[in-house]
């Protein structure tokens, strides 16, 4: 029976099986594709939870600073009722300091008659603030600077992730090349293991060599596992960073230990568009803002206000006569209106404002002071990122000539062993340099970059440092 046949043979559902099992296997190929920098940055930026938090704050704060500009609206109060109670008060309509009260019941008695009867009220007041002095002003604008204040925050946050994320990517990439350094210095040690064996077996090796080259076998195998774990927990981090723990991701190492970076790094000084201290420049704008809010909330308003009311009352006064009549209550027997100016002003809460006015003041004093530490901050952190990449781009130059001398004396001990010029132990300490120079020199190499990183988060501008890597 030939291939072909056997394939038709198969029932269905075995077939649909095989489809999801090349489907599984197709996700997990996929999922083990190595990403570069820009498409893990990508992730991070667009599926990192506290990023999406911080845009939700934006969002709130734009409807804050939208509900902030309906205070220029009139209030428009509507209000329809029907009730049952007595009527002894007195006509008249007035405009109380916080709203409108309209008289709806009858005239003066000689004597309080307290059964009581259905009555119908419907009204429509505006009240206009139309002059605050620039409180409502002052008012919308310190919600336009928690609007900026929010947005500021985001852009500093994002910066904040984009820096984290690169410099793990670039742990993960020097994790995953001491890896492949410990298992070529693993495989070294167990060549160089089985030679040994074979020279002490022959008798041509004391027995001593035999468990010296053990235990160097046994230790590189050590070192291997370590950088295995090391690596396995920064990829670990670096997803993390991406919004989604994969324990599979696998990065491209592109072009970091092909060339070193070439960047001018020039200036004394960090760029006041460092998104730190744009930050602290806008909490220094809404204090100020929150203080003028304050210090205008002791000024007086003038309204322009006006009601109209519909008055129905089961009620009816003829001289002495009191008549009671329920259904009269349910509809409307009457209507009036009221207009008018009002003035509306706190003396007492002149006091309450001066103290809060001088609070904010000094909270505005703490947020600049709060400013200037951090600005103290940055530029230490920009002068020894310039020190500390600039010694870095010196050892990653120096490094190929350790490496080569390294390997040299490897060689060296290696041929003297062999023809028994040297001991085991000789041999071994020229091992363990080469295994710390191919170390070191990847090492520098990834220092190198990321000193160049702190130098461009220092300075606010990460294009520093991506201009690099794109070129």
């Amino acid at each position: 029976m030939d291939q072909t046949r056997l394939i038709r043979t198969v029932p269905r559902k075995a077939t649909r099986c095989l489809l999801v099992l090349g489907a599984g296997l197709l996700a997990m190929h996929a999922s083990g594709q190595s990403l570069n920098l820009n498409q893990v940055v990508e992730q991070s930026t667009r599926q990192y939870p506290f990023l999406k938090a911080k845009q939700a704050e934006i969002s709130s704060a734009q409807q804050r600073a939208q509900a902030s500009r309906v205070e220029l609206l009139p209030i428009v109060t509507v209000q329809d009722q029907y009730n049952y109670g007595t009527s002894n008060s007195l006509n008249g309509g007035f405009f109380p300091n916080d709203g409108i009260g309209a008289s709806v019941s009858g005239g003066v008695r000689a004597q309080n008659v307290f059964q009581g009867g259905f009555g119908s009220f419907t009204s429509a007041t505006i009240d206009w603030r139309a002059i605050s002095f620039g409180r409502i002003k002052a008012n919308i604008a310190v919600a336009d600077a928690d609007r900026q204040r929010s947005e500021v925050d985001y852009e500093n946050e994002l910066f904040q992730q984009q820096v984290r994320t690169i410099d793990a990517y670039l742990l993960l990439l020097i994790n995953q090349k001491l890896v492949q350094i410990q298992q070529s210095n693993l495989d070294r040690a167990e060549t160089f293991k089985r030679v040994v064996d074979s020279g002490v077996r022959s008798g041509m090796r004391a027995g001593v060599d035999s468990s010296l080259a053990t235990a160097e076998s046994v230790r590189a195998r050590l070192l291997l596992l370590q950088s295995q774990q090391q690596e396995q927990v920064q990829r670990l981090r670096l997803s993390e960073l991406t919004g989604l723990v994969q324990p599979n991701l696998r990065v491209d190492s592109m072009r970091f230990y092909a060339v070193l970076p070439t960047a001018t790094l020039a200036g004394d000084s960090i760029s006041p568009k460092n998104p730190v201290l744009r930050l602290f420049q806008s909490q220094i704008n809404l204090a100020t803002a929150r203080s003028v809010a304050t210090n205008r909330a002791k000024l007086p308003t003038i309204s322009l206000m006006g009601t109209g009311w519909l008055r129905g009352s089961g009620f009816a006064n003829q001289g002495e006569l009191f008549l009671n009549n329920p259904i009269n209550g349910l509809g409307y027997q009457t209507s009036n209106y009221l207009v008018g100016i009002v003035a509306r002003w706190n003396l007492t809460n002149l006091l309450q404002v001066r103290h809060s006015y001088k609070s904010d003041l000094f909270q505005v004093d703490r947020f600049r002071q709060l400013y200037n530490e951090q600005e103290l901050r940055i530029n230490r952190q920009y002068q020894e990122a310039e020190t500390q990449y600039q010694v870095a781009l010196a050892q990653a130059r120096q490094a190929p000539v350790q490496l080569q001398a390294a390997r040299q004396a490897y060689n060296q001990a290696k041929s003297r062993y062999q023809n028994g010029l040297t001991d085991l132990p000789t041999l071994l300490q020229s091992v363990l340099m080469l295994n710390r120079a191919e170390v070191d020199g990847y090492v520098a190499v990834s220092n190198v970059w990321r000193y160049l990183l702190l130098k461009a988060a220092a300075d606010g501008d990460l294009s520093l440092f991506m201009n690099q890597v794109n070129n």
